[in-house]
């Protein structure tokens, strides 16, 4: 029988440990004492945990907050990303999918905040029209 909790069960969690995964080899291209490679390591990292903290919360607004965290870790992520290729440690093909696997966790991290948020405040899509005189 396997048990799993809550938060296993989020396709974001489960993109996010991806995302672990994909970073892997990528870590290794860089050389150990940069930065950048501790600051990616950590920052994945986090993503998971704060989806994973943040599920198990039982106010919208602390599900929210946890969420956030997250996804500002996603977003930190992608800027890792820029400097690795900015400092010549990876060619910007080497990280194209990485990116696009970020942008799909922050889209679905969005969605999250907007599900569980019920004091934020959130525009509609303006519709335009012309007026004709």
């Amino acid at each position: 029988m396997h048990t799993s909790l809550d938060h296993e069960k989020l396709e974001v969690y489960q993109q996010s440990l991806e995302f672990i995964t994909w970073t892997l080899p990528l870590l290794d291209q860089v050389p150990a004492g940069a930065s950048v490679r501790n600051q990616l390591d950590r920052a994945s990292t986090s993503i998971p945990l704060n989806i994973a903290e943040g599920n198990g919360k039982f106010t919208s607004a602390d599900r929210c907050r946890f969420f956030d965290n997250a996804c500002g870790s996603a977003l930190e992520c992608a800027a890792c990303l820029d400097v690795m290729v900015a400092k010549q440690f990876v060619e910007p093909d080497d990280v194209q999918e990485g990116k696009t696997m970020l942008v799909k966790i922050a889209s679905m991290l969005f969605g999250l905040i907007r599900a569980n948020s019920d004091v934020r405040v959130f525009e509609e899509s303006p519709t335009y029209a012309i007026k004709k005189e």
